[in-house]
């Protein structure tokens, strides 16, 4: 295979988040004063999703697993491999212990790059998942597995346009 600079570049902005049998609240329409009233369970059961969005194109490869930790990342950055086969891919990485730890194993079309700590802000995937929550509100599930269901549902039927509106900036 020719060096990475025979590749196209892109740049992907990744993250992870947790979602779990805890009711999203968001707002309704009620009353005046009233506050929006729906059922609650108070079950702590959680799965994650890592997530990788290319900002310009709209273009991800997501993976949903049972938790989010170290042991589990490795899966997500060869899925991501996968998902950009052609490309030098630069993931825009939190830093996280689990995404700057020592022994992970990138693959050679595959570069991290940190952001700098602190700052959620900078990270243009947060707006995903804070999509998916919106979309996922009052949403009852009777277990994990068909609530990670739902989840998976909502990101396949994200289109590329829609992911690239929410993570691209305007110049």
């Amino acid at each position: 295979m020719p060096p990475d600079t025979a590749r196209p570049v892109r740049v992907c902005s990744q993250d992870d988040s947790r979602f779990g049998l805890l009711t999203v609240r968001r707002r309704r329409p009620t009353a005046c004063g009233v506050p929006p009233v729906g059922v609650v369970p108070h079950v702590c059961e959680w799965g994650s999703v890592y997530g990788a969005v290319e900002p310009t194109t709209g273009e991800r490869a997501f993976l949903a697993r049972p938790s989010l930790h170290a042991d589990l990342f490795p899966r997500f950055i060869d899925a991501c491999a996968r998902a950009f086969p052609d490309s030098l891919t630069i993931l825009r990485l939190e830093n996280s212990g689990a995404h700057t730890a020592q022994h992970l194993r990138w693959p050679e079309h595959v570069r991290p790059l940190g952001l700098p700590p602190y700052g959620p802000e900078l990270n243009p995937s947060e707006r995903v998942w804070r999509d998916l929550k919106d979309d996922l509100a009052w949403l009852q599930c009777p277990d994990l597995e068909a609530q990670q269901v739902s989840v998976g549902n909502v990101l396949q039927t994200d289109e590329a346009p829609a992911l690239q509106a929410l993570t691209s900036y305007a110049d």
